[in-house]
């Protein structure tokens, strides 16, 4: 006897495929389904301050963000070396990783239902694309996600969040983050 199990989509993978993705083609008249904008990946980019001085920041920053994505991220090394900055070549100073697929829907989600509401005076996010349909996000703190514990964190740390779309135009990227649930705080300007 074989059994098979079924899968479950992500909850926000399912709501654009029960109700975005149709909202957006009406919206558009947009008649091939291929050509309604979707999320193609997120992009999380995390520079670590300090990383000069104390390398195992590095290895900490990734850790923080290995909980937070669900996937071990890359460590990032300088290109080239600037005295000023008492910066070498080939020096570890900040981790990133790309999401796609499950992970990806899985930590859109928890991104706008549970991190964003937890910021402090939260109003919303800018509604500022970059030309081509994308977005980018900065989060000033890693303690927002619930997945870091509070107590353990050794050091604040930022990251950039970017959103990579199929949206050729800001207008119907920016329509796609809305109707995902992206909280933003004013009315986008083309």
């Amino acid at each position: 006897m074989s059994t098979t199990t079924k899968i479950q989509k992500p909850r926000l993978q399912e709501r654009y495929d029960s109700e975005v993705h149709a909202a957006l083609k009406k919206q558009f008249n947009i008649t091939n389904d291929m050509a309604v904008p979707r999320l193609v990946k997120v992009v999380m980019n995390m520079g670590v301050t300090g990383a000069v001085e104390n390398k195992a920041r590095v290895d900490t920053a990734a850790g923080e963000m290995a909980t937070i994505s669900g996937q071990r991220p890359t460590i990032r090394k300088s290109k080239r070396a600037v005295s000023g900055f008492k910066l070498r070549e080939d020096m570890p100073i900040a981790c990133a990783v790309t999401l796609r697929r499950e992970r990806m829907w899985e930590f859109v989600d928890r991104l706008l239902t549970v991190a964003l509401p937890r910021i402090r005076d939260f109003r919303g996010v800018k509604s500022k694309l970059d030309g081509r349909g994308n977005y980018s996000l900065g989060v000033s703190e890693q303690s927002i996600f619930p997945e870091i514990t509070f107590d353990r964190i050794q050091f604040q740390q930022g990251m950039d969040i970017t959103f990579v779309t199929t949206a050729e135009t800001d207008e119907r990227g920016y329509a796609l983050l809305k109707l995902l649930g992206m909280p933003f705080a004013d009315k986008h300007k083309n």
